[in-house]
């Protein structure tokens, strides 16, 4: 009877494991098709169903061939099956107070460690065949790979391919002259200064950025609908040893920021969150959009934010091309924002090293694997973004 019995349960554990490895395969099949119609390979306008054929034939025109960087595909679950996702499963992780993604990963490493650890032993040990334990091992990695590999491209993947937000707007962006770029700086130093604040970090800023993102979506509707509430990680080290003010977990649909950073950078980073999960995922498109919503909030705090966030990139660019005149606005800077400044230097500084420069590839490569292919670079076109607006 024993043994009849040590057969069904070895026949009922590899039964188990065959459908959680099978079931891996079929996210993992699922996540790349998704990647592929998102890529606008041929056909991928059924996908979405028989009765899109003219949204799909509308946008492709307005697209302007494979060359545009979005694809009709992209646009359309962006515009259509994101929110959703967003209003459904944000709404559900936005219940915690905490980041839902940074509590699993603790997890997820401490189950990893017993898992790994207890198989190990059984196998050690003959409790366990080593087939057995490694069956057991392989189908749960490929569960978790598949299941990641999905959220990541249905919360994520398929976004960088929608319609930039910059096409949206009435804005004619191009190479401008070092005298435009000048006249920018000379206008966001005085901003800077009207708007300098010394208000301390405070949890009210979470409900802030997603009232300016609401607030801006009234301008650009591309921008309307559910904000899950952004949240700060428990362990900001995280984020800063790899040099990070914040990131979007596609995981749990959260945006989180580092706590640990000069506060002047929060509310901006915040808004810059929110903006991906509003599906624009380009980087430098949320970094103008979150100076944008910080402008135009009425909490203090947020506009200095913007604008001297603004100076920052701007300033940045004039000092590549003119250091005195750099140095000059500099000066013209009022002392709190220099000390603000300073103080954001020496705090990123403190992590420089090995891990922030792998951190810093990793990144530049994730980044042209989603098409940005300018990878880290694409973050300085936010200055042609203000200097179109700046015309305007």
């Amino acid at each position: 009877m024993k043994k009849n019995s040590l057969h069904k349960d070895k026949r009922r554990d590899s039964r188990r494991h065959a459908r959680m490895a099978a079931a891996g395969v079929v996210l993992l099949a699922a996540a790349g098709v998704l990647q592929l119609a998102a890529r606008g390979v041929p056909g991928a306008d059924r996908l979405a169903g028989n009765n899109a054929g003219g949204i799909f034939s509308a946008l492709r025109a307005l697209a302007g061939g494979t060359g545009s960087g979005y694809t009709a595909f992209g646009e359309w679950y962006a515009t259509t099956v994101y929110p959703w996702i967003v209003g459904i499963y944000g709404r559900i992780c936005g219940i915690f107070p905490f980041s839902v993604v940074e509590l699993l990963l603790y997890l997820s490493i401490i189950w990893l460690i017993l898992f790994t650890t207890s198989h190990i032993r059984a196998a050690v040990t003959r409790a366990e065949p080593v087939t057995a334990a490694a069956g057991a091992w392989f189908s749960a990695a490929c569960l978790i790979l598949g299941l990641l590999a999905f959220l990541y491209t249905a919360c994520c993947g398929v976004n960088y391919y929608r319609r930039p937000f910059s096409s949206y707007l009435d804005l004619e962006v191009r190479k401008s002259s070092v005298e435009e770029l000048t006249d920018l700086c000379e206008y966001l130093t005085d901003k800077v200064n009207e708007t300098v604040d010394t208000a301390p970090y405070s949890r009210a800023w979470n409900e802030e950025g997603r009232r300016a993102m609401a607030a801006l979506a009234e301008t650009y509707p591309q921008l309307a609908g559910y904000y899950p509430r952004p949240k700060p990680l428990a362990v900001s080290w995280i984020l800063s040893v790899q040099q990070l003010s914040g990131i979007y977990s596609p995981f749990t649909v959260e945006a989180n920021y580092n706590r640990d950073m000069t506060d002047y950078n929060i509310p901006h980073t915040i808004c810059h969150e929110l903006s991906h999960l509003r599906g624009f995922m380009r980087e430098d498109e949320a970094n103008f959009i979150g100076y944008l919503a910080c402008i135009g909030s009425t909490d203090p705090s947020f506009r200095y934010s913007g604008y001297l966030t603004g100076w920052v990139y701007a300033g940045n660019a004039l000092a590549a091309q003119d250091m005195e005149t750099y140095m000059d606005l500099y000066g013209r800077l009022n002392e709190r924002t220099r000390a603000d400044l300073a103080a954001n230097n020496a705090f990123w500084n403190r992590y420089e090293g090995k891990v922030a420069e792998v951190a810093n590839q990793m990144n530049d490569t994730y980044l042209k694997i989603n098409s940005q292919s300018d990878g880290v670079k694409s973050y300085g076109r936010m200055v042609d973004l203000m200097l179109a607006y700046y015309r305007e």
